[in-house]
């Protein structure tokens, strides 16, 4: 032993998770195993599988066997991506830190040997004395049996060191071969994409500012073929909503990581003597299949003190209804209807402030329109209030029109660089607040709307990326100390409105990630509620994020988007399973539509808490013409069920469909719910008798299951599955 602290091991356990660290010669902790549970260690156990994890030295390479580190270091002769990437001047560009501390939750571990715990978090202290830098590095098993981790970089001599690059890697074994990660665009976030990992690195890096439509999101590593309900799986996720990278290597050597980190432009983070720079968390999840890996999110999301735990209020929004009409007296007539329907949660979109009539002006003026509210929005506010509905309003504090009295009075508030503005986007361009004159004027106007008025929600939008984001007045890159403050003016209005509820929406679904979530109520999905399309969004979204989160919408017959018409039914039995609300001018629904969707909504109201307490379930795909999902209560004594005919089969009838995941031992009966008007074009199978269905086992429901029943595409069958 090398180093200032005593060689010590590592084994910690939660929720089926085992984590192993090697911290020995006084190196940064290298993770010898992170996947499945491994029971009870004892210290010879661990020392064992620290010894057979070691790789020989491969050919012509460094005389020694490559340990590769949370934080990779080039010194070690790993030839990958670095970890820390950085310079003084040009010098310290290839740090050794040597450990100098280990606290476990806050206590110092002074004695070596083997740790063996539970969820845990432990810090690494260290430093390199000749670069003159510190370093913290927190690893933590969280209770959901999600690993995550952090470094915080310590600038301890004179000058300035330039922080270029920081990444944190987990290793993943050789028998993960195939990699699953997201693409997507406006209005279609989400897609899965299947390749395989070979030599060199696959890496996903994000410069749009925000996290993106066609962020990685959750960048899986599995076992050939892996699936919904097997098949071992190692993903990353990096818990933040401006520039960042998630990547998977593999090394001509034969090792694999995944990683990820913060993009940091040129010259965003310099420090000064004393200065520290953190990263974002990083997210491991491991699970025998995709689903079990999402889980270990949800769980993760529904155990913060900060999740929203009352039931999640059916909401409109009257984005879709109206746009930038806001007349009041429909706004008004409006909310009756949504009141009288059973909506709990009425949002007034974009359009209410200064000059805004289009989408050429107006943002920035964060004060109520007289031209349009004569009266301002009290009368509204109050009418939604007094009809026992909560009160919403949207906001799109970062960003900024040329056309406003905010541009024109402070031009340089606008973020640039070169001496020139940047392109437009979406007419818009991005206010700085990295400025604090500019943060305080966006924190003073949006305090002052929320002081005056009942509201309990914003919608907070952000619907352009960040090009030539620089800041005033040297035009240097400004995407970091972007971020952060959002982040602060988030955090700071939810301190002065503790009961203020925000969504995140960014031109859709262009910032769905764990920073985001840590001061938001919910993340809009996608400006797309087609559900044809909404089918798959929602699917993939759900594999980082629980259905409570999720803002799901019924949208009018015909859609906005994509022009499809499709039944009332389908629409709302997509939405269903998600923070359930409507987007939809109620005026033009006939009779028999309001009375459905008020059938709808009761049934929403009847079974959210089942929907998002219970555990996701999504069947393995058999035809790609439909699937099958749904939510299982924690104690597998019910469930909802979706069968969604996404299309026409090739062949007729489709033969079976069964449903993973219930307790095998249990009974249960397994009927089809009707809500509403019935679709037509379906042929029933004989199980459904009159409705009531039939009580099968939960180990016949998963391995042999019940018979498809005949159905025009594009509909949705709801089963309630109660034990018996």
């Amino acid at each position: 032993m090398t180093g200032a602290v005593p060689d010590t091991y590592v084994h910690l356990a939660a929720a089926g998770v085992s984590v192993v660290l090697d911290v020995t010669e006084g190196r940064l902790p290298s993770i010898v195993h992170w996947g499945a549970g491994l029971g009870e260690q004892t210290f010879d156990d661990v020392v064992s599988l620290a010894v057979a994890a070691v790789e020989p030295s491969a050919g012509n390479v460094v005389d020694a066997a490559v340990r590769v580190g949370v934080l990779p270091e080039h010194h070690a002769g790993w030839e990958g991506k670095p970890g820390l990437v950085g310079h003084r001047e040009g010098t310290s560009w290839s740090p050794r830190f040597v450990l100098e501390r280990i606290e476990l939750d806050g206590s110092a571990v002074s004695d070596g040997g083997l740790i063996e715990t539970g969820a845990a978090l432990l810090v690494f202290h260290a430093h390199d004395p000749e670069a003159g830098l510190g370093l913290a590095l927190e690893l933590e098993l969280l209770d959901s049996g999600l690993l995550r981790t952090r470094a915080e970089v310590h600038n301890e001599a004179d000058g300035t060191y330039t922080v270029d690059d920081v990444n944190l890697a987990f290793p993943v074994p050789v028998r993960a071969r195939q990699v699953l990660d997201f693409a997507g665009r406006w209005s279609r976030e989400r897609v899965p994409q299947r390749h395989d990992l070979v030599v060199g690195i696959h890496e996903r890096e994000g410069r749009k500012g925000r996290t993106g439509p066609d962020a990685a999101t959750v960048l899986s590593v599995g076992t050939p073929g892996f699936e919904f309900s097997s098949g071992e799986v190692w993903g990353i996720h990096v818990g933040f909503s401006g520039n960042h990278r998630h990547y998977a290597e593999q090394l001509s050597a034969g090792a694999q990581v995944i990683g990820g980190g913060e993009l940091l432009l040129p010259g965003e983070v310099r420090l000064a003597e004393g200065a520290r720079y953190r990263t974002p968390w990083v997210y491991g999840a491991y699970g025998d299949g995709l689903d079990a890996q999402a889980h270990r999110f949800h769980r993760f999301l529904r155990s913060r003190e900060s999740h929203p735990t009352r039931p999640r209020p059916v909401t409109l929004n009257v984005w879709e209804a109206v746009y930038f009409d806001h007349d009041v007296p429909r706004l008004l007539d409006l909310a009756d209807r949504a009141a009288a329907l059973g909506v709990e949660r009425f949002v007034l979109d974009d359009g209410w402030f200064l000059g805004r009539r289009d989408d050429t002006s107006g943002l920035g003026d964060w004060t109520v329109d007289r031209d349009v509210w004569p009266d301002g929005l009290g009368p509204l506010v109050e009418r939604v209030t007094a009809s026992g509905m909560e009160f919403g309003l949207w906001f799109e504090p970062e960003m900024i029109n040329e056309d406003s009295e905010l541009a024109r009075a402070h031009p340089e508030w606008i973020m640039q660089t070169g001496g020139r503005l940047p392109l437009r986007g979406r007419n818009q361009q991005v206010l700085n607040l990295g400025i604090p004159e500019a943060y305080d004027h966006v924190l003073a106007d949006m305090t002052a709307i929320l002081a005056e008025h009942d509201i309990a929600y914003i919608k907070w939008d952000h619907n352009r990326d960040l090009i030539d984001a620089g800041t005033a007045p040297t035009g240097a890159a400004g995407v970091h100390a972007q971020t952060l403050a959002t982040y602060a003016l988030m955090d700071e209005l939810k301190r002065r409105f503790p009961a203020l509820e925000i969504e995140s929406c960014s031109s859709g679904g262009a910032r769905v990630d764990l920073g985001v979530i840590e001061r938001t109520d919910r993340v809009w999905v996608s400006d797309c509620i087609d559900p044809l399309e909404r089918q798959q969004m929602m699917r993939w979204t759900m594999q980082l994020m629980p259905a409570e989160l999720l803002g799901s919408h019924i949208g009018a017959t015909v859609n906005h988007t994509t022009g499809r018409t499709h039944e009332l039914s389908f629409r709302a039995a997509t939405a269903l399973f998600g923070h359930f609300g409507i987007e939809w001018d109620l005026a033009r629904a006939t009779d028999r539509e309001s009375a459905d969707l008020a059938a709808w909504i009761d049934f929403y109201k009847t079974h959210r808490a089942l929907l998002h307490t219970g555990d996701m379930m999504r069947a393995d795909t058999i035809d790609p013409a439909f699937q099958v999902y749904g939510a299982i209560a924690e104690d597998q004594s019910e469930a909802l069920v979706f069968l969604a005919f996404l299309g026409r089969s090739t062949i007729s009838p489709r033969g079976r469909f069964t449903v993973p995941n219930l307790h095998p031992e249990k009974r249960y009966r397994i009927a089809p719910v009707t809500i509403g008007t019935p679709d037509e074009g379906r042929a029933d199978p004989q199980w459904y008798g009159d409705g009531t269905g039939v009580v099968l086992s939960g180990r016949a429901l998963e391995s042999v299951g019940v018979h498809l029943p005949g159905s025009f595409p594009e509909r949705v069958v709801v089963y309630r599955i109660t034990e018996v």
